[in-house]
């Protein structure tokens, strides 16, 4: 178990079992149309702090296909391999999937998955029937519940059909200068520098790897390592905006809590349940919204078409495309403006929580994807908050379950998390703070 989760429960079980005695009773998931005609001044908005979570790899349809009203499909689907034959989708039995290839979710890839938008490729190339499993509500024991006290995205495009790094990239800048995961320095502006003209106090926490490096040490002053956010959260310490990182490295060998393969989904569900907890016991619960995505698909099947989004990147002969959204990902809003059970059924990519912040605090956009953008507070309902306390279910984490013996599938290590290791232990001022 991490430090992170140890010394956080006792603190988190606490406040949850002080919210179930108040013994709410929670509708079913339903869709609710966004019922905002007008959003209200942002400064009086009612919202004064925004937690973003990004997690790893997982679609739609893979995760949360089973939600009632929300328009996933699971069972009675199947996808040829790259001899015509056909595979059927599937209820996975296991939390890893340590026997299974890790799902194709490349540029290339995700072209073949894509396939002139017949959707239909997820079963070619190197990906097995790894790629065409789901899960179901009772393997998810933080999402089976959460799906009633949020409002669930059932249309959050990843921003761009490639990778990792190119997805968070979008998350921090609203564009990317590359369609993989190189460890070259960037200097693209970010939504942090747009904070930090403003004056608005804002924190990155990271758990293992810092992404921001990737920046080089231009924003190791705004950084924090996780173990101190349920503190922050649970003395009223949040700054008006955060984004969290779950740990990264040991993706493969099932190591890690980002929900990436072959993670033990489980440990996905613990960290995300501490953090929902501690926001939701927080002194500052009246006045946050949570937002909680995956960077991208993942490989896994989506049946919908992912849209063409407007970007500053100019696609020539040549070069590569920007603008094609990669597929569906799971994502909710959690805050006392958000919809309770509720579905919204709008286009999102992850340049909305942009989008969203900077409606909230007056800033300019960063590209052309983030002023296009769907703003996330058009999730919400600011005329009818309900400031009750959820009681978000605690989830154990089970601690890391390593991958068979090196050979197999899953053994190695994801080679850019080391790259970018090796990255932030090449700068001082980084290397003290991890």
């Amino acid at each position: 178990m991490s430090p992170l989760t140890r010394r956080q429960l006792l603190l988190a079980g606490a406040a949850t079992a002080a919210s179930a005695a108040a013994g709410r009773a929670l509708g079913s998931p339903r869709p609710q149309p966004a019922t905002t005609t007008q959003l209200p001044n942002p400064s009086a908005s009612g919202i004064e702090q925004i937690v973003v979570v990004c997690m790893e790899n997982r679609s739609f349809d893979h995760y949360l296909g089973w939600l009632p009203g929300a328009d996933g499909r699971q069972a009675g689907l199947s996808y040829p391999d790259d001899s015509g034959v056909l595979h059927p989708t599937h209820r996975l039995t296991e939390f890893q999937g340590c026997s299974f290839n890790d799902p194709d979710h490349s540029y290339d890839g995700g072209r073949v998955q894509l396939n002139g938008g017949a959707c239909d490729g997820f079963r070619k190339g190197g990906n097995d029937d790894f790629a065409l499993g789901y899960y179901t509500k009772d393997d998810l024991p933080l999402y089976s519940k959460f799906v009633e006290q949020t409002t669930v995205f059932d249309h959050w495009f990843a921003s761009i059909l490639s990778s990792t790094y190119p997805n968070r990239f979008y998350t921090h800048a609203a564009r990317t200068d590359r369609i993989d995961n190189n460890m070259r320095t960037t200097s693209m502006p970010t939504i942090w520098d747009r904070l930090s003209a403003a004056g608005v106090p804002a924190t990155y926490y990271f758990s293992d790897l810092p992404f921001l490096a990737l920046w080089g040490e231009k924003y190791v002053g705004i950084s924090k390592r996780i173990e101190t956010f349920t503190a922050d959260a649970l003395a009223g310490r949040l700054t008006p905006y955060s984004y969290l990182d779950p740990y990264f490295l040991g993706e493969d060998q099932g190591g890690s809590n980002d929900d990436h393969p072959h993670a033990d989904i489980r440990r996905g569900q613990a960290f995300l349940s501490l953090v929902a907890t501690a926001i939701a016991n927080s002194p500052q619960w009246k006045s946050t919204a949570l937002v909680i995505t995956y960077d991208e698909w993942g490989g896994f099947f989506d049946h919908v078409v992912p849209p063409v989004l407007p970007d500053d990147h100019v696609a020539v002969d040549g070069e590569y495309d920007h603008s094609q959204a990669g597929f569906r990902v799971p994502a909710f809003v959690f805050s006392p403006f958000a919809r309770r059970g509720g579905i919204d059924q709008n286009v999102y990519d992850h340049t909305s929580m942009l989008k969203f912040a900077e409606w909230r605090f007056g800033l300019e956009p960063l590209s052309a994807r983030d002023d296009a953008a769907r703003n996330i507070a058009w999730a919400l309902d600011f005329e009818n908050p309900d400031f009750s306390v959820p009681a978000v279910p605690l989830v154990v984490d089970p601690g890391p379950h390593i991958c068979g013996a090196p050979g197999g599938p899953m053994a190695a290590e994801e080679p850019f998390w080391l790259g970018l290791k090796e990255k932030v232990d090449s700068m001082p001022a980084w290397r003290h703070l991890v």
